[in-house]
């Protein structure tokens, strides 16, 4: 599986690098290497591959809703990619200002049409074949293959980054590999364009003095510390609520949490936290663009956590099978007007108190109780998909043969995961 992951992501990085280059180049009528490293890889494009084929392998066939949902994942990502280049020193890589039904430059429809029709493509035809070429070479070459090209990254990744940031000289012996790398990506340069053989600047960033003044205010803005205290107050107050719902509806206490230790439901805390990331600049926009874009994006995320819990821990959490306008169990349509109405609600009259609140928090005792936070719930994160392996394990009838195996198996059986994980039904093989 980790084999395969990785051999689809080099596949489509290389491949995206390819079109993209192609493209650029055409259109400036000179060599355009459109890879943030000097290897012929965009990351995104990898990234996007790998999602998408995780993801999505179940709606094969189902035209619309592979198209909808290969354009939402990789719509989302590409935004994100954006804001992220755009605050590092790479600089803003692409616009979309002056292209239509666009959002801030980031993302537009024309581009987000194209991301689906290359999702149903990978999914349709794209994988299959990748996957198949990857059987076709012989072990254990294919693992030493891919792990020379997880080595010759990291290292370009390192290199590119001591050149982007000007520090000479941190590591001997790096330099030599980086420009071998460059060489090859020369030649492949040479190839597509027969117009160039040295290596090109890509980072044509003119960067602006900034004084910054050193802020007073714990959390301010929508940093680390902001989202990370969204993530964790909205992972136990969504335990809580769900606790008390079924109370209500079902008549039955029964636990909701997403981890063994404390009651934290990770798909809420995740979700609050990535609804502010997402829509914190939008905050001021109108009910109806927010609650457009919580329906779609909340539908996305909810489908993306059930083949993920599925996928890699063999255990599904929910089923809507039963309520109408389903897709295949994992999201409704109902729900999905729930998420566009949490988003609204969210952003508009929750959102500012908390922000608030946490704001109020004393600088030192802020940070310090953050990163104490954040090795808890790393551990306990950590711990939990442990004990939800070895839980697919034992039902699998697969002996504890190592010491971690063994630990899970006295302070973590079936009884004690039945009762954290009431709902969680395995998936027959």
């Amino acid at each position: 599986m980790l084999y395969h992951l990785i051999w689809l992501f080099f596949c489509y990085a290389f491949l995206g690098w390819v079109m993209e280059t192609v493209v650029a180049t055409i259109r400036n009528k000179k060599f355009m290497n459109r890879g943030l490293l000097d290897g012929p890889l965009c990351a995104i494009y990898g990234i996007a591959g790998v999602l998408i084929s995780v993801s999505l392998p179940e709606l094969k066939g189902n035209w619309f809703f592979l198209f909808l949902f290969s354009a939402a994942y990789a719509t989302v990502l590409e935004w994100l990619a954006g804001h992220f280049l755009e605050h590092s020193r790479y600089g803003r890589w692409w616009d979309y200002s002056n292209v239509k039904w666009n959002l801030d430059g980031y993302i537009c429809l024309p581009y987000s049409v194209l991301w689906g029709i290359l999702g149903t493509i990978v999914i349709q035809w794209g994988t299959p074949f990748l996957l198949f070429l990857y059987e076709k070479i012989p072990s254990p070459i294919n693992g030493i293959l891919l792990w020379t090209l997880v080595i010759l990254t990291i290292i370009d990744g390192v290199g590119s980054l001591i050149l982007l940031y000007g520090k000479q000289g941190t590591m001997p012996g790096l330099e030599t590999v980086d420009s071998q790398i460059t060489t090859v990506t020369h030649r492949l340069q040479d190839w597509i364009t027969y117009l160039t053989r040295k290596r090109l600047e890509r980072i044509n960033v003119k960067e602006q003095p900034q004084t910054k003044t050193k802020s007073t205010v714990f959390a301010e803005g929508a940093g680390f510390y902001k989202i990370f205290w969204l993530f964790f107050i909205g992972a136990f107050l969504g335990d809580v609520t769900e606790t008390i719902f079924c109370r209500v509806v079902g008549g039955v206490w029964m636990s909701r949490s997403s981890v063994v230790w404390g009651p934290f439901s990770l798909v809420w805390g995740i979700a609050l936290a990535l609804a502010t990331l997402l829509l914190y600049k939008y905050k001021d926009r109108s009910d109806s663009f927010l609650f457009l874009m919580g329906a779609f994006l909340g539908g996305a995320y909810e489908y993306f956590c059930s083949v993920f819990t599925e996928v890699f821990f063999g255990t599904v959490f929910w089923d809507y099978s039963k309520i109408p306008f389903n897709l295949g169990g994992r999201i409704n349509l109902l729900y999905c007007f729930f998420w566009g109405i949490a988003a609204v609600v969210w952003m508009k009259a929750i959102y500012p108190n908390f922000s608030k609140w946490i704001e109020k928090i004393p600088m030192r005792i802020g940070k310090i109780l953050t990163w104490i936070l954040v090795v808890f719930m790393s551990v306990n994160i950590l711990l939990s998909g442990m004990a939800m392996l070895r839980y697919n394990q034992r039902s699998n009838h697969i002996p504890a043969t190592q010491s971690w195996q063994v630990y899970l198996d006295e302070h973590y059986g079936d009884d004690v995961m039945n009762r954290i994980y009431p709902n969680a039904k395995k998936v027959e093989k």
